[in-house]
């Protein structure tokens, strides 16, 4: 196989192999990788077969001086590999040819991070057996909460009891299109509490919900009209993921979100089998916000690590 960079010219075979790829989501469709270009230099990388040049595997990726990170913008990247004929021998032939690449491009460093298991539509692990057999290391391991919406959920007495407390309060939970009002209360709490910004600016959020309308929904509780607190939501084919989530002084007095959750779980996420809460750590996972954590796994969240890989040529 050889691996060539991408190009703009090559978006319509790059989105139409992502759609159908076991370990793809939507973003790693062009429209949404595309959207913070000025933030990136984006080295997206295809691999082709050289017997007919059919794309064998997609690596969504930039460059950070002699470092190619998959992908720095992105929750997760890696190597996005097809349903069909690809096992773990094609990838540690593709890993080869990616230390081949690499070399050639002046790169001295991957900076490597999978796509979690729980996205996968078929098991898809086989580059996580080629970086150990190419002696990688691991530098970060986030814990994630991720809810099954296939089996029984497993919320404590103290969630049972502040859902059914908010459903009684005369809050009404559902879907919500009032996306300013939301990202100010965003912007309050992460200001407020963690001294931090939004990853995506608000005419950002608005630029690609306009163009995954069906992908990223916003839920809100509502109290008397005014919106307390919401989660935004990425529908990512297996998993339905709260990329944002935030509550007001109110929301947290009433205790909102559970209820939220509970309903986004109940009535929202037909289709998946995962609803992932978002994580609870700082500084690559070596801290662990156990307070959060314990609220989280409240509401039946178990843990699920996003996992990031260091290679050295």
């Amino acid at each position: 196989m050889r691996i060539e960079r991408y190009t703009p010219a090559m978006q319509a075979e790059w989105d139409a192999f992502a759609s159908t790829s076991r370990n793809a989501t939507f973003l790693h469709q062009r429209a949404y990788m595309d959207y913070h270009a000025d933030r990136f230099t984006d080295h997206s990388l295809v691999a082709r077969a050289d017997s007919d040049g059919s794309i064998v595997a997609l690596l969504p990726a930039n460059e950070e001086a002699d470092t190619l990170v998959s992908h720095r913008g992105l929750t997760y990247g890696g190597w996005l590999t097809p349903l069909r004929h690809f096992g773990a021998a094609t990838m540690l032939r593709l890993f080869e040819a990616l230390r081949a690449y690499m070399s050639e491009a002046g790169f001295r460093r991957l900076v490597y991070r999978p796509v979690p298991h729980i996205y996968h539509r078929y098991p898809a692990e086989d580059d996580l057996y080629a970086l150990w057999r190419m002696g990688a290391v691991q530098d970060r391991v986030m814990a994630a909460s991720t809810v099954s919406l296939r089996r029984p959920r497993l919320l404590d007495h103290g969630s049972k009891n502040a859902v059914n407390r908010a459903l009684r309060s005369g809050a009404v939970f559902g879907p919500d299109d009032r996306l300013d009002d939301f990202w100010h209360i965003l912007e309050e709490v992460l200001a407020t509490h963690h001294g931090a910004r939004p990853v995506h600016t608000l005419d950002e959020m608005r630029l690609l919900q306009s163009r995954f309308p069906d992908r990223i929904r916003l839920f809100a509780a509502t109290v008397d009209g005014r919106m307390e607190a919401g989660v935004l939501v990425y529908r990512c084919g297996t998993v339905d993921h709260a990329q944002y989530t935030a509550a007001s002084e109110t929301a947290r007095r009433m205790r909102l979100l559970p209820a939220l959750y509970s309903y986004i779980a109940e009535n929202e996420c037909a289709g998946a089998d995962w609803l992932d809460i978002g994580t609870s750590c700082e500084d690559a996972g070596r801290y662990l916000n156990e307070g959060l954590d314990a609220q989280k796994s409240g509401l039946g969240g178990r843990c699920t690590v996003y996992q990031s890989f260091t290679l050295d040529l």
